[in-house]
């Protein structure tokens, strides 16, 4: 009984830890240093020097009232980047899998 016992608690902890292992979080991924990533504050010409031209150039948004900035995206193998008139002001990671749990794609 007792052998039994033992053998079904270390399936159960094989089966959790299979589990836990699944998922991957974006936030794990992004923790890391990301050397590869542009900083906040670089010009749309930095960018493009030091990662290349990007995959696609988004439409702007905003810019329809004086105190709404027009935000220009640039899409990236690996992220996207957000530009604030001339500036970067973000960097959003893309998923890595289908099983990463992280933010939506784009709207284009």
């Amino acid at each position: 009984m007792r052998h039994r016992f033992q053998v079904l608690s270390l399936l159960a902890l094989a089966g959790l830890s299979a589990a836990a292992q699944a998922d991957t979080l974006l936030i794990e991924r992004v923790d890391k240093p990301a050397a590869e990533a542009p900083a906040r504050g670089l010009s749309m010409a930095e960018v493009e020097a030091r990662f290349g031209a990007p995959q696609e150039k988004l439409d702007p948004r905003g810019g329809q009232k004086k105190q709404w900035p027009t935000i220009n995206r640039w899409v990236y193998p690996e992220y996207v980047v957000y530009f604030e008139k001339n500036r970067v002001i973000d960097v959003v990671a893309h998923k890595a899998s289908p099983n990463e749990i992280g933010p939506k794609p784009a709207i284009r």
